[in-house]
């Protein structure tokens, strides 16, 4: 069974607490990620997606001032790499997110989106003879 390990790309993009919301809005949009990992003194202390994003903008933050500490979800549920895709999808499912990060240890080495995990479960079709 395929695991998180196997699709995992460790070019995600980190970002501090202290980051505004529109640094980061920028930087999403140019590496066309729907979530961000936030670090401080090199910890995972939490994620900030495009939902928390939207959430932002509804409250008609300014994103020069407002800071991704405010906005994050902190402490978010983690997976490890030797997670089965079945049990990453059921997981996600369950809790109503769409981005799950992995990690080994306190290591991050990268986050998993929803789409991904659930196209990396499809299994190949089978080559004509």
């Amino acid at each position: 069974m395929a695991t998180l390990a196997e699709i995992v790309k460790p070019n995600f993009i980190t970002v501090a607490p202290e980051d505004t919301l529109g640094e980061v809005a920028e930087k999403m949009n140019q590496q066309n990620v729907g979530a961000v990992i936030v670090r401080d003194y090199g910890r995972l202390i939490g994620i900030l997606t495009e939902r928390d994003m939207l959430r932002a903008m509804a409250s008609r933050v300014h994103t020069s001032d407002a800071r991704v500490r405010q906005w994050m979800t902190a402490d978010p549920i983690t997976a490890s790499p030797e997670m089965p895709l079945d049990d990453a999808a059921q997981v996600m499912l369950d809790h109503g997110f769409r981005h799950l990060p992995v990690v080994d240890g306190s290591t991050v080495l990268g986050v998993v989106s929803l789409r991904r995990v659930l196209g990396g479960r499809r299994q190949p079709a089978p080559e004509a003879a």
